[in-house]
């Protein structure tokens, strides 16, 4: 059954009301009062590429700002980044706007109606949702992967949800995701898209992860661009592959049809009013790097495959402890369900995820966010574990970590594994 945010609701929400606290929020450790944050996307803890530096720099002196929705040069940059992975677009189809979160809202803002979320699904959607006063709903995913609902499950919430008098118009989903770090088959993803085109949603890609597949070459990545044409917009956050966390900049594809044009221009209207304009210097990067010259190309794949090895340790440790899952094919992150481990955890007071991203981020000294920020069952005990912190505590630790050819030998790496490894193995005996 999915849960509804926004109003009467099974689920997280339940849960949380039944213990007095508020959605949204984690308590402080003197226990005063909840902090409202939302944990980051995982970074990768590298340094800036120096012709990226170089780049911003040199247009450090520029005073105008780029226009609503993006100048010339990042929308063209970003028509050649899609027309290399298979999707053509036009500059008039594009739109770019500081970071991600902006450019959903005002997206999702354009569009109008309720919108369907998989469950878990990355921190910052429902938020998104909430702020323009909509209702998300959320619909489970399929057991082999994350990012997509099961059809089936969404064809069924879609249909009680608008009996219930609900308005259901967009399907938000990732083709690599935050936070399971999976990729959904194509077979799987062509279902999901089949049964939001039977429904009538109209399907927000949310790409940014896309370019930090662990396996580029053993892993197919699809666009519901690809399957639903007329149908679904692409969203691009460059900070998941191409540019720092601290340089917002994202780009959006609009379906080349008139009621694509339609959308775009409402969304520019949007970021119009709120002023969610690219920096100039910031656009100049974007376009820079939208254009993957081999610089940036090869520091998105060599951090990818970085992530990957790390990410692929640390689910051994996991599951040597006997905790569960996924394994991890894209991003800086993985996904764990320490369910298996509940004794051990009770032992020391952790009953939900709440209190499990306390326990952990304390012991790891890392931020390990609990699968109640992703929309997930607090009771679930699931969490979402980075692998930045497993590469050095400085930078230059972690650029030795990038160019070692056996980052996991190096003892700083080793030494960030075995800490996590005896967590775990302290919670299984």
């Amino acid at each position: 059954m999915a849960d509804r945010v926004g109003g009467t609701g099974t689920g997280t929400g339940t849960e949380r009301g039944r213990r007095g606290e508020v959605p949204g929020t984690q308590r402080t450790a003197e226990g005063r009062g909840p902090v409202r944050y939302g944990p980051p996307a995982p970074q990768p803890g590298l340094p800036v590429l120096p012709e990226l530096t170089a780049v911003i720099a040199a247009a450090a002196e520029r005073s105008a700002p780029e226009p609503p929705g993006g100048g010339e040069s990042v929308r063209e940059a970003a028509c050649r980044h899609w027309g290399r992975r298979g999707l053509p677009t036009a500059p008039e189809n594009v739109a770019a706007g500081p970071g991600a979160p902006a450019l959903l809202l005002a997206l999702l803002g354009a569009y109008g109606g309720d919108v369907m979320l998989p469950r878990p699904c990355p921190a910052w959607w429902t938020p998104q949702v909430r702020l323009l006063g909509r209702r998300a709903y959320h619909v489970p995913t399929p057991a082999e992967c994350g990012g997509i609902p099961d059809p089936y499950a969404l064809l069924e919430t879609v249909r009680r949800v608008r009996a219930e008098g609900g308005d259901p118009r967009v399907l938000l989903l990732s083709v690599a995701d935050d936070p399971t770090a999976t990729v959904p088959p194509p077979e799987m993803l062509r279902e999901a898209c089949e049964a939001a085109g039977d429904a009538g949603l109209f399907v927000v890609s949310d790409e940014s992860w896309r370019d930090t597949v662990h396996r580029p070459h053993d892993t197919l990545v699809l666009s519901p661009a690809e399957m639903l044409p007329d149908q679904a917009a692409v969203l691009l956050d460059l900070s998941g592959a191409l540019l720092p966390a601290g340089w917002p900049a994202a780009v959006a594809r609009f379906p080349g049809t008139p009621r694509g044009t339609w959308l775009r221009a409402r969304t520019l209207d949007i970021l119009t009013a709120t002023g969610a304009l690219v920096a100039g210097p910031v656009a100049g990067a974007a376009a820079y790097a939208l254009d993957e010259p081999d610089a940036v190309a090869g520091r998105a794949y060599a951090a990818a495959a970085l992530h990957g090895a790390v990410a692929a340790a640390a689910h051994r440790e996991l599951l040597a402890a006997g905790a569960l899952a996924r394994p991890p094919q894209a991003g800086r992150h993985l996904y764990a369900d320490l369910s298996p481990l509940r004794a051990g955890l009770a032992r020391h007071g952790v009953r939900d995820a709440m209190e499990l991203e306390d326990y952990l981020g304390g012991r790891l000294g890392a931020p390990t966010p609990g699968g109640q920020r992703f929309a997930d069952e607090l009771g679930a005990l699931r969490v979402r574990l980075s692998t930045g912190p497993l590469l050095g505590a400085s930078p230059q630790e972690r650029l030795a970590a990038l160019t070692a050819p056996d980052p996991l030998g190096l003892p700083h790496v080793r030494r960030s594994l075995d800490l996590l490894g005896s967590v775990l193995a302290a919670l299984s005996s």
